[in-house]
C-alpha cells in the first residue's frame, strides 16, 4: 500500500524560505526580495510515494508541469527501483489518494496512465481517494511531506539538486528513509482522454462509492493461438520367429 500526492510546487532560486536555521551571528543569508519565478531555474514540481508498511518515501522532482502523466510516472518510478525488488512475489498495488488534483478521481488521464502501468507491470491497481476535503488525512502528509518541510525549513532552495538533496536527507527517530530523484521529462497540459478510451479501459467499480474505490486489471494472458500438431513416430516392426510345428 503506498499514499501518494503531490507537495507543494516551490520556486529554486535565492528566495526567502519559511522557517529558520542557526546561522553564525551577524551572517544572514541573504535572499531575493520579490518571489518572481527564475525564467532559468523555473520550479520544481515535488510528487511523492510513501510506503505505509515499510515507513520509507519516494520523491520525484519534476521540473515541468504537475499533469496525471507525471504522477503515474512518479509511481512508475518508484517500483521500478525499490517497489519491485521489495515485494517480489506482490501482484496487487493499492494506492492511497485524495480527491484532487493530478490524481483526482474526476481526471480521466489518471485513470488512463494507470491502466498502461498495470499493463506494463502486470500489476493489479486498486485505488481508493479520500472524499474531498479530507486531503489532509492522507498518510504521507504527515508522515513525510511534513518532516521534508520541516528538514529544509530556513534554507533557500537554490538549485534543484539542493532540493533533491534536502528531500533525501530527511529522517525521522521513528526511522523514516527517502529516496529523491530529478525528473527533468516533460509533461503536457490539457492532454485529453475520449469517451470512448475511458470505455475501453480494463477498470471496475466497487460497490460503495465506485468514483471514489476502483481496480484497474492488467490485461489478461493469452493462450497460444497456434498449437503444434500432434505427431507418432511409428514404432518399427518386429520379426517374432515361428515356434516349432
Amino acid at each position: 500500500m503506498i499514499s501518494v500526492d503531490a507537495k507543494k510546487q516551490e520556486l529554486v532560486s535565492e528566495f526567502k524560505n519559511s522557517g529558520s536555521q542557526w546561522r553564525p551571528v551577524g551572517e544572514p543569508v541573504h535572499v531575493l526580495t520579490h518571489d518572481f519565478p527564475d525564467k532559468e531555474l523555473g520550479k520544481a514540481v515535488p510528487y511523492g510515494i510513501y510506503d505505509v508498511a515499510a515507513n520509507t518515501g519516494w520523491v520525484n522532482v519534476g521540473t515541468d508541469h504537475d499533469t496525471a502523466a507525471f504522477a503515474v510516472e512518479s509511481i512508475r518510478r518508484w517500483w521500478n527501483a525499490v517497489g519491485r525488488t521489495a515485494y517480489p512475489q506482490s501482484h496487487r498495488l493499492l494506492i492511497s489518494a485524495d480527491a484532487g488534483g493530478s490524481n483526482g478521481y474526476r481526471t480521466r488521464a489518471w485513470k488512463n496512465e494507470l491502466a498502461r502501468l498495470a499493463a506494463e507491470t502486470d500489476l493489479t491497481i486498486t485505488v481508493c481517494h479520500l472524499p474531498p476535503g479530507t486531503s489532509k488525512w492522507n498518510k504521507i502528509e504527515h508522515r513525510l511531506f511534513s518532516h521534508i518541510t520541516m528538514n529544509w525549513r530556513g534554507r533557500p532552495l537554490t538549485s534543484h539538486e539542493v532540493i533533491v538533496q534536502s528531500i533525501a536527507a530527511t529522517t525521522t527517530r521513528t526511522g523514516l528513509h527517502v529516496d529523491a530523484q530529478l525528473d527533468t521529462g516533460l509533461y503536457p497540459i490539457e492532454v485529453t482522454v475520449s469517451d470512448a478510451d475511458m470505455a475501453a479501459l480494463p477498470i471496475s467499480r466497487h460497490h460503495f462509492h465506485g468514483d471514489w474505490n476502483y481496480t484497474l486489471h492488467p490485461p489478461p494472458t493469452q493462450p497460444p493461438t497456434h498449437k503444434q500438431p500432434y505427431t507418432t513416430t511409428a514404432a518399427p516392426r518386429q520379426h517374432c520367429p515361428s515356434s516349432p510345428g
